[in-house]
Parts: C-alpha cells; sequence; structure tokens
C-alpha cells in the first residue's frame, strides 16, 4: 500500500458523524475523553466531513484535536461534498473554509465525496479531481481519494478513468458483504483490481450489529462462552461491535476501518478490540453466517442512519427513526416501537403518511433505499 500510508498503519479510525451530543450541541468534554484515549492507544486516523452533525463535525475536529495535540500526531480525512459546490470555481472556496474550519494548513487525505451515478457527472463537469490534484501539488492535500456508495461495475469506471486516486472509502460490514444493493465483496475486488488501500465505513452498519435481534445474540454469546460446540480462541474478549469491526479489518486490502463513536464507553471498547488486532478464525467466521442468515429471514430495513434524507426532507420527517421503529416493529413486536413512533419520533415532525413523493430523500441515500415506498408500509404499520 505504499510507505506513505505507514503513519496510520493501526487499522481503526475515528469516524466522527456520530459525536457525543447535549441537545444540538456537540459535548466536547465528552469529545476530549474520547480522543485523549483514542490518541493514547496511538491511534491516529479522525474522519470529518463539511456536511456531519450540520457542520459541528469540523469542528469538533479543531477543538478537540488540532488545538491539543501537536499536527504531525494526527491524520484528518476531509471530503468535498456534492451539495456545497455547483462549479468549479466553488471548490477552492469550500476547501479553504473547511481548512479554516478545521484549524490546519493542510489535509491528509481528501475524498470526492459518496460517488455514484447521482453525483458524478456533477464532479467532472466542475473538474472536481483535477483541482484536488491541484491542491495536491500546492501541498494542501497529501493523498486524494474517493468514497463510494453504487455498483461495484460503476466503481471500476471511476478507477479506470482517475487512475490517480490513491485510496477509496466503501460501506463493508458482514451483513452487506454479499448483499446485491450494496455490493460490499464486489467492489472491495475491484479496489483489488485496481490495487487501492481500502478504508471501511459502516462496519456496525449504524449501530445494527451491535444490538441484534435476540436469536443472532444468542449466536454470539454462545461464540464467546465456547458453548454449543462453538469455541473461539478468543472467546469471551470481543464484543458485538468489536466482531463487526474485526471481520471488516480482517478482509484483504483493507488499510482503515472507521467507527463512529458517541461515547468513551464505546470508544474504550473499539480500542479494547484494535489495539492487538486479531483477523477472525473459523469459528467466528461460521457464527457470523448464522447471524447472516437470521438478518436475512427478518427482512429489515437496511437504513444505517446516516440522516443524509433528513436534512432536504420538506415535512420535516425523521426518516431513520420512523425505520429504526419499523424494525423494532419487526423484531420485537411489543408495544415500545409504537409508543416512539406516535410519541417521539412523530412530535414535532412529519408522519409518514405526510411524505409528498418529492424523492429528494432517494437521490442522496447511499443504501438507494426505496423511501417513499418504504414510508407508505410504515404508515400502513403504525396509522392504522
Amino acid at each position: 500500500m505504499g510507505e506513505d500510508f505507514v503513519k496510520d498503519s493501526k487499522k481503526f479510525g475515528f469516524g466522527c458523524m456520530r459525536l457525543p451530543m447535549q441537545g444540538e450541541n456537540i459535548d466536547f468534554e465528552e469529545c476530549n475523553r474520547m480522543v485523549d484515549a483514542f490518541m493514547e492507544a496511538g491511534f491516529t486516523y479522525f474522519d470529518t466531513a463539511k456536511g456531519y452533525l450540520g457542520g459541528l463535525s469540523e469542528v469538533a475536529v479543531r477543538e478537540c484535536v488540532v488545538k491539543r495535540y501537536p499536527r504531525e500526531s494526527f491524520t484528518i480525512t476531509d471530503k468535498l461534498t456534492m451539495n456545497f459546490f455547483n462549479q468549479e470555481s466553488d471548490i477552492r472556496k469550500v476547501f479553504e473554509e473547511q481548512l479554516e474550519t478545521c484549524g490546519v494548513s493542510y489535509f491528509d487525505y481528501y475524498l470526492m465525496h459518496a460517488q455514484g451515478k447521482v453525483n458524478y457527472d456533477k464532479y467532472k463537469k466542475c473538474r472536481a479531481y483535477e483541482v484536488a490534484q491541484e491542491l495536491k501539488a500546492e501541498g494542501k492535500i497529501r493523498h486524494v481519494g474517493l468514497s463510494f456508495h453504487d455498483s461495484a461495475e460503476y466503481l471500476d469506471m471511476i478507477l479506470t478513468e482517475h487512475p490517480e486516486v490513491e485510496l477509496v472509502q466503501i460501506q463493508l460490514n458482514y451483513v452487506d458483504y454479499d448483499d446485491p444493493g450494496v455490493q460490499s465483496r464486489k467492489c472491495l475486488e475491484v479496489c483489488e483490481k485496481h490495487n487501492k488501500p481500502v478504508v471501511v465505513m459502516e462496519p456496525v452498519k449504524g449501530g445494527s450489529l451491535v444490538n441484534l435481534p435476540p436469536a443472532a445474540d444468542a449466536i454470539l454469546k454462545d461464540l464467546n462462552s465456547g458453548s454449543d460446540a462453538i469455541k473461539s480462541s478468543n472467546a469471551g474478549k470481543f464484543s458485538n461491535a468489536g466482531l463487526a469491526i474485526r471481520f471488516a479489518a480482517s478482509c484483504k486490502q483493507v488499510f482503515m476501518v472507521l467507527s463512529g463513536m458517541s461515547s468513551l464507553e464505546q470508544m474504550q471498547d473499539n480500542i479494547d478490540t484494535m489495539k492487538d488486532f486479531q483477523p477472525l478464525n473459523a469459528a467466528e467466521y461460521a457464527a457470523i453466517e448464522k447471524v447472516c442468515e437470521i438478518f436475512k429471514a427478518q427482512n429489515l430495513i437496511p437504513c444505517t442512519a446516516c440522516r443524509y434524507c433528513t436534512d432536504g426532507c420538506p415535512k420535516k420527517i425523521l426518516i431513520p427513526d420512523l425505520f429504526a421503529d419499523m424494525n423494532a416493529k419487526k423484531q420485537y413486536q411489543d408495544w415500545n416501537s409504537d409508543y416512539y413512533y406516535n410519541q417521539v419520533h412523530t412530535q414535532g415532525h412529519g408522519k409518514a403518511s405526510d411524505c409528498i413523493k418529492c424523492g429528494k430523500c432517494e437521490k442522496t441515500c447511499p443504501q438507494h433505499l426505496e423511501i417513499r415506498k418504504l414510508l407508505e408500509k410504515v404508515s400502513e404499520v403504525f396509522e392504522k
């Protein structure tokens, strides 16, 4: 993968899209504690973007990392997001604003954000890839890459057109690995074909692989206890989240696995998992395969709660929360999901039936979900 990537040789990165919050503001004290634990354990990689947390993610990186640690002791990845430019001349302005917000003079990694059919033509028209290379030549970017949400075939096309791209960020977790929509395995194979290091996002699928369905959770408990003839050499050591992160880190070509964390407890669990990284063994792969079979049988909505869909919704529908209510209803069949739907997630916000079918949400959804049709189903379940 090249000597330039040795600095970030540890495979665990701090994804700054899900940070600790106090209301609508960052909980800086908790974030500082998380950063300190991360850095003290020898990890260095921070991932942010202008649109994360309404712009607060970059601020948190500045306040909790840049102002408190020497610049050479960490690396920052930032991204060029479609919503913030309309023409080539906008890109430099956006980039300089990002440098200023983060409080740095350069980014270690700068990615063309969420590339796919929905936006790649805009990046081409505005010469975004070329501008990024110019900024690299000026010393303001160390490495140029892209993050990706589309088919493996489309990724192959982009990397063929832009062989100068140095790394690729893809969604990869054990549930999505062979999913025909996400195509994690196939995208990984394309990256291997083009010899591109891979950064993994959503290794825990937005938390879905932490709070597992009861039957799936029981399988991993058996794995850790060594019962039912499932004996792992790492028995009892790794949490559900830890196992998911190790799955991603065990994949060939993977250079970094990001985890979005919102508490020191989550940070410590991930540090315990990755400080002495061990690839998965045969017993763990077998347990994961059984968990995947349970997920497939439940037919859950594969939403990762990235919340890209909520920003532009004219009816202010909390789409990921309503999908979470729907999934909880399928899994547990109790009153709790009805309560959250009616008393929490639709108070001051739109109900599923309020959707006007404008389609803005579907254009920004990295999972390519048919959100409008799914909201109809949610309405049928909760608004009888």
